[in-house]
């Protein structure tokens, strides 16, 4: 009978550690003071300095990166959808004004290779650096038989802190304040099953090709990471009153904005207020997209919302574009109707 190993068996230990080799100097740039110790334990530890708070509230959010990876595995590129993964998992938390604190990743393949997914790392080292976060540790598993070849997914779950007393929850937004949006970097990491349907099936575009109206290729532009909104946030702390901030990703504006509004309120929201890229309009043509559809699975623009008092908003819009993050003055909280969004 013929000897079985693990690596027979489609389990490559060696190259996992390799892997880990390869990933751990990434891992080790973006580590914070807190961290108390190296990568390779069977935990991490975090030391909290809790002199910078008064009552801190620790603040945790998961997510993925979704079939945006198909484009990955179709381009052979996978140094972007890192930063997907810590952008859509920071600005979740973000919205209740935490600071992120640090991250942790799970990566999971049929068939580990070092080199190529030490990319995937990369991009999530880079995404830590942006946000401000440590990547801390995570996981790494190879499950020959249950990915397609070539394929792998991911999940991420961030962690942050928060003074009770500075926890932004919605509650205060009231009537007559301004709702700035700021823009976002194209798709980000929601819709790519309408996007991949529109572009590939109906238009049979390939990613290679070179598209005039977004002036780069397309497998470039469904690849544009997901933009990090923690630097936006940090140009208005203490600097202007935030009510209520969203992160605007699969439902769009329509489907993630009532989620910090209180009953008896509605945000009016300006359709022309803000320029919208053309990769939404050309997905729109393309498939004959209904308009109702494109507000309910696109950012369509606005990747970011925060509500503000009106007083506050021409000072935020140019702090923000300080930073480096085109706002827009989208519209205006009033006294609710039915719906908690209405498009004028």
């Amino acid at each position: 009978m013929e000897e079985l190993t693990y690596k027979k068996a489609g389990v490559d230990i060696d190259e996992g550690d390799r892997f880990v080799s390869l990933i751990s100097p990434m891992a080790k740039k973006t580590f914070r003071p807190e961290v108390m110790m190296d990568i390779g334990s069977f935990g991490a530890l975090f030391k909290l300095d809790i002199k910078k708070y008064k009552e801190p509230v620790l603040v945790s959010g998961t997510d993925g990166v979704g079939t945006k990876l198909k484009i990955a595995f179709m381009t052979g590129r996978h140094d972007t959808v890192g930063i997907d993964l810590v952008a859509m998992c920071v600005n979740d938390i973000l919205t209740l004004g935490a600071e992120p604190l640090f991250f942790l990743d799970y990566f999971a393949t049929g068939k580990l290779d070092a080199e190529k997914h030490s990319n995937v790392v990369k991009g999530i080292a880079e995404g830590c650096s942006e946000a401000g976060c440590a990547l801390i540790g995570g996981e790494t598993a190879e499950m020959p038989g249950f990915y397609q070849e070539g394929e792998y997914d991911m999940a991420g779950f961030a962690v942050g802190v928060v003074d009770k007393n500075e926890i932004i929850n919605g509650s205060k937004i009231k009537e007559g304040d301004a709702v700035i949006g700021i823009a976002s970097s194209g798709l980000h990491s929601n819709g790519y099953s309408l996007a991949r349907k529109v572009f590939l099936d109906a238009a049979k575009f390939g990613l290679d090709k070179y598209v005039p109206e977004l002036d780069t290729t397309l497998g470039e532009e469904l690849l544009k990471p997901t933009r990090i909104y923690v630097k936006a946030l940090n140009a208005l702390r203490g600097k202007a009153v935030i009510n209520g901030m969203a992160h605007i990703t699969g439902g769009g504006i329509t489907g993630n904005l009532p989620r910090v509004i209180q009953d008896g309120l509605t945000a009016a929201i300006g359709e022309n207020s803000w320029p919208v890229p053309p990769v939404f309009s050309l997905i729109k043509k393309l498939g004959n997209v209904p308009d109702d559809d494109m507000k309910k699975t696109f950012n369509m623009g606005v990747g970011y919302v925060i509500v503000l008092p009106e007083k506050d908003s021409g000072f935020s819009i140019s702090a923000l574009k300080q930073y480096g993050f085109d706002a827009y003055h989208i519209g205006f909280i009033e006294k609710g109707g039915k719906e908690k969004i209405r498009y004028v």
